[in-house]
């Protein structure tokens, strides 16, 4: 008789750059004989990619290996990732945890651990994050009608408040043609969607002169994929060739999500961003202008140490005047090693909270007033869970979230829905019979 396979488990925190690296590593596992189990189900080894973007990135990952202890007290816990990257003593700490890996060792777990058995001590692996042009192709497939597929890693900027550039080392990226054999890969699963993901996006094959605008050329010709969708790009680097091509389409969807982090350009020049809030403008109504049904969704940092509430009013009339579709809203947090330390000025919590509830409140209306344009109108959905009883949801190519009656036969395919009831974080919609 042949010995059981050992069960194995992934949790993800943080980024869907995350998610396309743990589907990866788990690919792996599955290849040399491990059986993947889902992460609340009874495992021999539990493997957690972490995030330390923001405090409360390192409270999840703490938090979710006290939960792996209480169900499973003789599992094995491996922790990789940013927060293992930057922060590897202090993660080894966490009770429990018996291997921490960095950044660069996380696609050799194999390699580097081969028995996962319990330790007294927990094994601690990482090196410092140097300048490198190693990238290391990911996607995440078959857990949903979407795939992320990481085409850029590392980051050449130098933001006052990010400790992303620490965790991942410089940009870089695959050629374009290595890219399209991922990508291929892709399209080979039942996936309809891939979403382009990476830490700066707009910095693609920049150390292979190629650029990310070719590279949506090329995947406007892939077969077997209904949908290419951009997940970020900085203002400073959706050039209008890029608009303009999302713009004639048929394949890239029409969302932007476009990060601002403040409308202030004080705060920007404070922060080290690459652009004032003209650009920023520029750039919303460039899209609007020929593309009036894009969503854009902007990304906002409340509470940086210099920011007044000079400075927030300044942000909050900027956004609200804005032909935006949502937000994204983060309460600054201090990051060790990170230039913002340095700043004698200090926003209190209590501040930052309210100012981040101010800000929800915009982005509420800011959503329902772009889902409203669309009422009565016909989206095509492609639809990707159940959600209830003969319930189904899915995403527009404009991502407006659609729940519809409608059989689980429906999902991961597209149907052409008529949006008749807005309800703020979504709408309902009545699947069309052609």
């Amino acid at each position: 008789m042949g010995t059981m396979a050992k069960r194995v488990a992934f949790h993800t925190l943080g980024c869907k750059l995350n998610f396309a690296e743990t589907a990866t590593i788990s690919r792996d596992f599955i290849t040399h004989g491990y059986a993947q189990v889902d992460f609340y189900d009874p495992a021999d080894i539990y493997i957690i990619n972490t995030c330390t973007v923001t405090e409360n990135a390192d409270k999840d990952c703490r938090k979710i290996v006290r939960q792996i202890q209480r169900r499973a007290p003789s599992a094995f816990i491996a922790l990789t990732g940013c927060y293992a990257q930057l922060r590897s003593e202090e993660i080894s700490q966490i009770p429990g945890v018996d291997a921490v890996l960095g950044m660069n060792e996380k696609f050799k777990i194999l390699d580097l651990l081969d028995t996962f058995e319990k330790k007294h001590c927990p094994i601690v692996i990482t090196k410092p994050i140097e300048p490198t042009d190693d990238f290391f192709p990911s996607y995440s497939a078959g857990e949903r009608t979407r795939a992320f597929l990481k085409i850029q890693d590392g980051c050449d900027y130098s933001c006052a408040f990010c400790t992303i550039p620490l965790a991942r080392g410089s940009s870089r990226s695959d050629t374009i043609a290595s890219t399209m054999n991922t990508a291929r890969k892709v399209a080979a699963t039942p996936v309809r969607e891939i979403v382009l993901t990476g830490v700066n996006l707009g910095d693609f094959g920049k150390l292979h002169g190629e650029t990310l605008f070719q590279l949506l050329l090329e995947l406007e010709d892939l077969e077997g994929i209904d949908r290419i969708r951009i997940s970020s790009i900085e203002p400073n680097l959706l050039t209008d060739d890029i608009i303009n091509l999302v713009t004639d389409s048929e394949k890239i969807v029409p969302h932007f999500h476009i990060p601002l982090q403040s409308g202030s350009n004080k705060i920007l020049s404070d922060m080290r961003r690459r652009y004032k809030r003209e650009v920023y403008s520029d750039r919303v109504l460039k899209i609007k202008k020929t593309l009036p049904q894009a969503c854009i969704g902007v990304d906002i940092i409340v509470g940086f140490p210099t920011e007044t509430e000079k400075d927030f009013q300044v942000t909050y009339t900027f956004l609200k005047n804005l032909e935006i579709s949502y937000l994204h809203v983060f309460s600054y947090s201090e990051r060790p090693n990170t230039m913002a330390l340095n700043f004698t000025e200090r926003v209190s919590h209590e501040v930052r909270s309210d100012r981040s509830k101010r800000l929800h409140l915009l982005a509420d209306k800011k959503r329902y007033y772009f889902q409203d344009l669309f009422l009565n109108k016909t989206k095509k959905v492609l639809f990707e869970a159940t959600s209830g009883n003969n319930t189904i949801t899915g995403y527009t190519d404009n991502y407006i979230k659609v729940y519809s009656e409608g059989p689980y036969t429906n999902v991961n395919t597209i149907k052409p829905v008529k949006i008749i009831e807005n309800n703020t974080s979504s709408v309902k919609g009545i699947i069309e019979i052609n």
